[in-house]
């Protein structure tokens, strides 16, 4: 799911580049071809067009990007849990390997360090 959410901002990255170079900043760039007043989209309505895709576009890469940071901080700390479950589980399969020490009244032989006697 990341991977393809990184793939949808490099192409959301890449198509904000394309609009951003049509745009000329003194009202030119891909507006001037459209200079006669009686076109179906004319200089004004170009202009607002790559404005408004250009800010679409910002958006979006920072809606997903933001998005695409908190699930990778989820899968980091699902793997320090996932880590110190294992850590866990080995001390405790290490714990109930020891034998257990009873506690023997002061003076009392422990029956199974000493042999039995014949």
């Amino acid at each position: 799911m990341l991977s393809f959410l990184m793939v949808l901002i490099v192409i959301a990255a890449i198509l904000l580049v394309i609009i951003v170079l049509a745009q000329n900043p003194k009202g030119g760039g891909l507006a001037q071809g459209f200079s006669g007043s009686n076109q179906i989209m004319g200089v004004q309505n170009t202009n607002k067009f790559l404005n408004k895709a250009t800010w679409s576009l910002v958006g979006f890469i920072a809606f997903v990007s933001i998005i695409t940071a908190g699930m990778k901080m989820n899968d980091e700390s699902a793997d320090e849990n996932k880590s110190g479950l294992i850590e866990k589980a080995k001390e405790a399969a290490e714990k109930s390997n020891e034998v257990p020490k009873t506690a023997l009244p002061f003076g009392a032989a422990n029956p199974a360090s000493e042999a039995p006697a014949k």
